[in-house]
């Protein structure tokens, strides 16, 4: 029975000196003390021998050993389980795309534009934009609005201070004109953008605002076009339950 003890002694020394280097180590510990035919299982085998008035005590010693076992083979799973660092770390490849940074969602008037012109295209009309600062000649003139017209005195313009001759446009009207003096025909564009009016801001107008025109020049080109066109533009934009009226002012 001494012999025993001193022998599980000796074994519990040899335990906590035990180090391995990977799962096959820790593999070849479990089947050397915890197998079926381990050092354990051995020890377990002794009992018969040990006197009946021993047999508690040994017992205990046997299981408080057999623990030590089970908890240092745990130990060693974990170690060898754990990813090993080593001196190859591969650095990052800047050259890959970043990832993507949401910007947000549309505003609701660049959506409402983005409607109004896929409606025009599948009509076929061209999308043309203009230069929001503009000069008297394409704002006004140009559209038979002369200097001293009345339609001026309506429009309350934003002049730039230095140059007189230039201002922020009141229409897109000024890409009509600018389109037309490629003089390539037919025509048949839509022109969205901002435009500008010296009036009070409030709730319900603004300085500036958005405006879309049309224009279509073609030989055999009439009212009924017009009418048809702004027909089929409200019932796709607001619903085919939709009612419209023409009527001539």
């Amino acid at each position: 029975m001494d012999q025993l003890l001193h022998q599980i002694e000796e074994y519990k020394a040899a335990i906590n000196s035990v180090s391995v280097a990977d799962a096959k180590g820790a593999e070849e510990f479990r089947i050397k003390w915890l197998g079926t035919k381990g050092i354990v299982k051995d020890l377990m085998g002794e009992m018969k021998n040990v006197p009946v008035e021993r047999k508690k005590e040994f017992g205990q010693v046997l299981n408080n050993f057999k623990s030590l076992v089970e908890s240092k083979y745990d130990e060693l799973k974990q170690v060898t389980s754990e990813p090993q660092l080593t001196s190859d770390i591969v650095s990052p490849d800047l050259s890959l795309p970043g990832d993507p940074i949401p910007l947000g969602s549309r505003h609701p008037v660049s959506m409402m534009k983005n409607r109004i012109v896929s409606i025009f295209q599948r009509l076929g009309f061209a999308v043309a934009e203009g230069p929001e600062i503009e000069d008297d000649w394409h704002n006004f003139t140009a559209l038979n609005l002369p200097e001293y017209h009345p339609a001026r005195d309506m429009q309350d313009t934003f002049y730039v201070q230095q140059n007189p001759d230039w201002l922020l446009r009141t229409h897109t009207s000024n890409v009509q004109i600018r389109e037309m003096e490629k003089g390539i025909l037919p025509i048949r564009g839509i022109y969205p953008g901002r435009v500008y009016r010296n009036e009070t801001v409030s709730a319900r107008s603004h300085c500036f605002f958005h405006q879309v025109e049309g224009l279509y020049i073609d030989e055999n080109v009439s009212f009924a076009d017009l009418k048809q066109t702004l027909y089929f533009f409200v019932k796709e934009m607001y619903g085919s339950s939709i009612k419209v009226r023409f009527r001539c002012n």
